[in-house]
């Protein structure tokens, strides 16, 4: 069959405003909570040092990973008939990204103040990202199809198009759809190949409390019980692990890795991997692609800086300090 693309993207489009502020950091430790938290003087007019304008969310960040990588892409969602919704598409058209979605109401936004430890907070409007119909769905064939968060109406329509759909579906769920457990998500899950997620919403997904460390193949042996052929968890400085049925893999990162923002380096893992998967690769290629990338888009700020093209990405491999090893194998998990 020839389809119209090699892949579709499921999510959101936002415009991300990024600040860089001066802020205090707070924790809370008890012994049964662990929290940081950034803090503003109240009352306070808070100055931010700089500030950076460009586009995000799910959907948009993991179409431009795919299309640099040199696969047909479309992006499927809801944008604002607004400055921001057009801001967006010219994006999406500047990486010949196709757009298959509807254009109504006032476009997601994300302000991401920048502050500790190269890490941030995010406050996100989700606007009409929302509000996605099937009658904002322009028909369209596809060899896969990669859904990330996506809540409201637009969950349910995502659901109608998965059920269409005939050929391989990858699936990166949010923190707040994580919350709502393997039951809620069953309609997707269940039609899905590959899963990924970072430790904490694995954890949400199988109803486990996210402030108890628990080994990673204890998690596997939980995921292992849920229907996607391919399982991957994302662990921040720890790296990545993929699940294959067969053996679990883990990927460590570069020792000398300098992170500037850590903005979209799932999406990048998550995308990069799928893509890897797209074009043939085995697993064990197919993760190297994948944390390789994600690296580069620590490096600089943004979500989409610096995504590699396919000739930047095989360059960066020949020179690539990740270590890719076989931690477990299927025995394992099934031992009680």
């Amino acid at each position: 069959m020839k389809y119209d693309y090699d892949v579709v993207t499921l999510g959101s489009a936002t415009v991300d405003l990024f600040a860089d502020t001066k802020s205090e950091l707070i924790r809370i430790d008890t012994p049964s909570h662990h929290e940081s938290l950034i803090a503003f003087p109240l009352g306070s007019k808070i100055l931010v040092d700089s500030m950076d304008i460009q586009t995000g969310g799910g959907g948009t960040n993991t179409a431009t990973a795919f299309a640099r990588l040199g696969l047909r892409t479309a992006f499927l969602g809801k944008i604002g008939d607004d400055a921001n919704g057009t801001l967006i598409k010219e994006k999406l058209a500047a990486e010949k990204i196709a757009f298959v979605g509807g254009e109504k109401g006032v476009s997601g936004l994300s302000v991401v103040l920048n502050s500790f430890a190269n890490d941030r907070a995010i406050l996100a409007y989700k606007g009409t990202n929302n509000f996605l119909e099937i009658e904002d769905v322009a028909p369209f064939t596809t060899r896969w199809i990669y859904l990330s968060s996506m809540m409201g109406q637009s969950l349910e329509t995502a659901k109608r198009v998965i059920a269409k759909h005939d050929g391989k579906v990858a699936f990166n769920p949010s923190n707040y759809q994580a919350e709502l457990g393997y039951e809620a998500l069953q309609d997707i899950i269940d039609n899905v190949d590959f899963l990924v997620m970072n430790r904490e919403e694995a954890s949400k997904l199988l109803g486990l409390d996210c402030n108890e460390a628990r080994p990673v193949l204890e998690l596997f042996k939980a995921l292992r019980k849920l229907p996607p052929a391919l399982i991957a968890i994302t662990d921040g400085s720890e790296g990545a692990y993929v699940y294959d049925r067969q053996a679990i893999y883990h990927a460590t990162p570069s020792r000398d890795l300098e992170v500037k923002e850590t903005t979209g380096a799932g999406d990048a893992f998550a995308a990069t991997l799928t893509a890897a998967l797209a074009c043939g690769c085995d697993i064990k290629q197919a993760t190297l692609w994948a944390i390789t990338n994600s690296e580069s888009v620590l490096k600089f700020r943004g979500a989409k800086e610096k995504l590699l093209t396919r000739d930047e990405l095989i360059a960066q491999l020949e020179n690539s300090r990740v270590c890719i090893d076989i931690i477990g194998h299927e025995k394992d998990l099934c031992a009680t």
